[in-house]
């Protein structure tokens, strides 16, 4: 059972690794409060002009306290308790329901082949992510 969780996460992985998808945890946040409590401040000192001050003040010091707290997703995989791994493994074993594989190149195979699995794994994947990990989640360009 052991080799199949860890299958699982490898896929999870590749997944995302293929797919350049960055998460932040509990980051996102702090920046999102500097960016809106600087634009209200400086409507209230400076009007309509103080928003559009405060906000991209507040835009970039919420860009320096975030900086550094987005990661790959594979590493925020990688670096799950076995619980949360647990958990992942059978969120994703609902979707993959009764698929066999012997190893991990087979299932990456499997769901690498077949497009409409690879989006509903992926879904899957980005739900757990960000309703259990409350993470964001980001498209690297």
């Amino acid at each position: 059972m052991c080799h199949r969780v860890n299958d699982v996460m490898k896929l999870c992985c590749e997944l995302s690794a293929n797919q350049q998808i960055q998460t932040t945890v509990k980051g996102s946040g702090k920046g999102a409060a500097a960016a809106g409590g600087l634009a209200f401040a400086g409507g209230l000192v400076g009007g309509p002009l103080g928003i559009a001050v405060g906000g991209a003040v507040g835009g970039l010091l919420g860009c320096w306290l975030t900086s550094g707290q987005f990661k790959p997703l594979p590493q925020i995989i990688m670096e799950l308790s076995p619980q949360q791994q647990q958990k992942l493994y059978a969120d994703l074993m609902l979707v993959l329901g009764d698929v066999q594989w012997t190893d991990l190149v087979q299932l990456s195979a499997l769901v690498m082949g077949n497009a409409a699995l690879k989006q509903q794994v992926t879904a899957a994947l980005l739900g757990y992510i960000t309703k259990e990990l409350q993470a964001e989640v980001h498209y690297v360009d």
